[in-house]
């Protein structure tokens, strides 16, 4: 059975390619994919994994492979904005690590996509996946909900939480799987700060059926609402686990 389509393939890699154009841009927001690659570098220190043969995914300012190339990893990188598809099988296989950082929250087939990572990796391998997961951004769920009044539009994604993140890497066959979270809080002038933010870290609307854009008056309303100086919330999914 397919799986529902709630993402749309091509404004994610459209999305994608233009946030790596504003990553190339002096002073590009990179806080959240800095998060994850800190993450990443400290449970491999945890565990003792010291990757032989690595692949790379979503890593699109490169902090990791050159972490990991300077320990003596030799390292492939793939990206959606680089025709990676995650939903179908890897044509590449036989890594000791996979990382994964900010792009399982927008394939349709998650599930399917774990397998793919899992069919990847070499016995004794292990796969370390974060992505924004659900309780993330709520001042500007709040705020959007509200200045879309009696008819609210699907303007944020769905989003996994640390429950069903465990759920799905067990369900993918993984070994000693574990899914955790935590926060990372910024502090935002305004809500269009965010949303320039949100755009270069390639975090907008990919839904396949978006709504409609905000009126002028709504997004009045939602600036209003957001207010300045205010303090939102990204919640970081991480999904852990081994093949045996």
């Amino acid at each position: 059975m397919a799986a529902p389509t709630i993402f749309s393939p091509n404004r994610r890699a459209a999305v994608r390619q233009r946030m790596v154009r504003a990553q190339a841009l002096p002073g590009a927001p990179r806080y959240l994919l800095d998060d994850m690659v800190e993450d990443v570098l400290e449970r491999l220190s945890f565990l003792r994994h010291v990757p032989r043969n690595a692949l790379v995914i979503g890593d699109y300012g490169r902090a990791l492979a050159r972490e990991l190339s300077s320990n003596g990893s030799a390292i492939r990188e793939a990206a959606p904005e680089h025709g990676l598809d995650e939903e179908q099988p890897l044509t590449f296989a036989g890594f000791d690590f996979i990382a994964s950082l900010g792009t399982l929250d927008t394939v349709n087939d998650l599930p399917g996509a774990l397998v793919h990572l899992r069919n990847a990796l070499a016995p004794g391998g292990l796969l370390i996946a974060s992505l924004v997961g659900a309780g993330s951004l709520p001042v500007l769920r709040g705020a959007m909900l509200a200045a879309d009044g009696e008819r609210p539009a699907p303007r944020l994604h769905p989003m996994i939480d640390v429950r069903a993140g465990a759920q799905l890497v067990q369900r993918a066959g993984f070994a000693d799987p574990v899914a955790d979270g935590r926060s990372l809080k910024v502090r935002f002038a305004s809500l269009d700060r965010l949303v320039a933010d949100l755009r270069a870290q390639g975090l907008v609307n990919v839904l396949a059926r978006p709504g409609p854009p905000l009126t002028r008056e709504a997004a009045a309303t939602a600036r209003r609402l957001f207010g300045s100086q205010t303090e939102e919330t990204f919640e970081i999914v991480t999904l852990t686990g081994w093949k045996r």
